[in-house]
C-alpha cells in the first residue's frame, strides 16, 4: 500500500497522504521484511509515539497500519533480544521477576500499545496480509477495521516456544465460537481469511491486488473528523472491495473441535485431541504441535482463558503481564526460543516435561504479582 522505497532502513516508516478538504491519511509500515516484520521494542516505541501524535492531530482522519514486503504483516515479537535478556537474567541468579528490565519494558510497552490500538479514537485500518502471528495479532486485533487477504495466515503458536497466547490473546481466544479458542491456543493451528473472520480476529477479506485501490479510496474519501462517523464511512468503503472468503478448517471441523474443547478438564481435552482419528492434514498438524509443545504453556493457556472470560481487556493485559514476566524468569520461554531459533535443534527440553507435572498447583506461582494492584505498571489502562 505504501510507496516508500525499500531503501529506507528505518524499522517503522511513517508518511501522510493529503486527502480532500484538508484531511490526511497516516500510514505506518513495519519495515523489517527480512524478519517478517518481527516487532522489536524500538518498533513498539516508534509506533506508539506516532499513533499518539496522529490521534491528537485534527488533520489526520484515518490511520493505516501495514507491513513491508509480501510475506507478512508481522510474524511476532523480536525473540532474539528477549532470549538474550532471559539468559542474562538467569546468569545473575536473580529471583526478582521485574529485574529483567528489557523483558519488563518489552511486554509492558507492547501491551500498552496494543491496548491503545483497541481504544484508538480514529478509524485505524490494519492490512493483515500474509503471516500474522503472536505480536502481529496483538497489533491487528484492536484495529477498528481488520483486513485479511487471500494470502493471510493467522496463528497464536506460542505453545511451541514455551510462552502462551499473550498480547490480549487470552481475552480474544476465550471469545472464539464453540471452544475454538482453546483448541487454537493448544495447537497453534493457523487460520485462513475465512476462519480469521469467523474467529473474530478480522472483519473483511479483500484481494491483495486491491491494496493500492483501497488507499486511493481512503485519500479520496470525504472525512468528517468525527470518530464514529468516520469509522462508519470506512466500513462502507471497505465493503465496496470485500469478497466472501472460503470457510477454512476451523469452521469445517467446528463440531469436532467443540467436542474436543468441551471434553472436560485440560487433561481430558489434551487426551481427546491426541486420540482423535483423522486423515485431515490440518488436524494432524494440530495434534503434532500439541504433542511437541510445552506442557506448561498448555496449562497457562488454559488457566488464562478461563480467568479472562470474566475480565475486561485491560484486566487481561495486566494479568498476562504478570504471567509473562514469570515465564521469562523461570518458565520454558528461553528454552523454546533456544530450540527454535538459537541452536535450531527443534528438541526443547520442557520443564515440566508432562502435563501431570504442569498441574493447576504448579501454575499458581505464575499468577503471583510482584506489586500491589495500584502499583501495577499497567494500572492506568481502562
Amino acid at each position: 500500500m505504501s510507496q516508500i522505497t525499500a531503501a529506507d532502513q528505518a524499522p517503522v516508516l511513517f508518511e501522510t497522504r493529503e486527502g480532500v478538504e484538508g484531511k490526511c491519511i497516516g500510514i505506518a509500515t513495519l519495515n523489517a521484511p527480512k524478519t517478517l516484520n518481527g516487532l522489536s521494542l524500538e518498533m513498539t516505541r516508534l509506533l506508539d509515539a506516532q499513533l499518539r501524535r496522529w490521534a491528537d492531530d485534527a488533520a489526520i482522519a484515518c490511520v493505516v497500519l501495514q507491513g513491508a514486503g509480501e510475506k507478512a504483516f508481522c510474524a511476532g515479537g523480536d525473540l532474539h533480544a528477549l532470549y538474550r535478556s532471559m539468559r542474562e537474567y538467569r546468569e545473575r541468579g536473580s529471583t526478582d521477576i521485574t529485574s529483567n528490565t528489557y523483558a519488563a519494558a518489552f511486554f509492558e510497552e507492547e501491551y500498552r500499545l496494543d491496548h491503545f490500538i483497541h481504544t484508538y479514537p480514529k478509524p485505524l485500518l490494519c492490512w493483515g496480509h500474509g503471516i500474522v502471528m503472536g505480536g502481529g495479532i496483538g497489533l491487528m486485533s484492536g484495529a477498528s477495521h481488520r483486513v485479511v487477504t487471500e494470502r493471510s495466515k493467522l496463528a497464536m503458536p506460542e505453545i511451541g516456544i514455551g510462552l502462551f497466547p499473550d498480547v490480549g490473546g487470552s481475552w480474544l481466544l476465550a471469545r472464539v465460537p464453540r471452544g475454538g479458542g482453546l483448541f487454537l491456543a493448544l495447537t497453534g493451528a493457523p487460520l485462513n481469511a475465512g476462519d480469521a473472520i469467523y474467529a473474530g480476529l478480522a472483519d473483511v477479506c479483500i484481494d491483495s491486488a486491491q491494496q493500492q485501490a483501497v488507499l486511493d479510496a481512503l485519500v479520496a474519501q470525504r472525512w468528517q473528523g468525527q470518530g464514529e462517523a468516520d469509522r462508519d464511512a470506512l466500513t462502507a468503503l471497505l465493503q465496496g472491495f470485500a469478497q466472501a472468503p472460503a470457510a477454512g478448517p476451523l469452521q469445517a471441523h467446528a463440531d469436532t473441535i467443540a467436542k474436543l474443547s468441551y471434553a472436560g478438564a485440560l487433561e481430558q481435552v489434551v487426551a481427546a485431541i491426541a486420540a482423535l482419528q483423522t486423515d485431515d492434514a490440518w488436524l494432524q498438524t494440530a495434534q503434532a504441535t500439541l504433542a511437541a509443545g510445552a506442557p506448561g504453556s498448555a496449562r497457562l493457556s488454559w488457566e488464562l482463558q478461563h480467568r479472562a472470560a470474566d475480565l475486561t481487556l485491560a484486566q487481561t493485559f495486566r494479568l498476562e503481564y504478570i504471567v509473562a514476566l514469570h515465564v521469562a524468569a523461570h518458565g520454558d520461554f528461553a528454552e523454546g526460543i533456544r530450540a527454535l531459533l538459537i541452536d535450531k535443534d527443534r528438541s526443547p527440553h520442557w520443564n515440566p516435561a508432562t502435563l501431570a507435572q504442569a498441574d493447576a498447583r504448579w501454575a499458581e506461582a505464575f499468577f503471583v504479582s510482584p506489586w500491589p494492584e495500584s502499583a501495577h505498571p499497567l494500572a492506568d489502562l481502562s
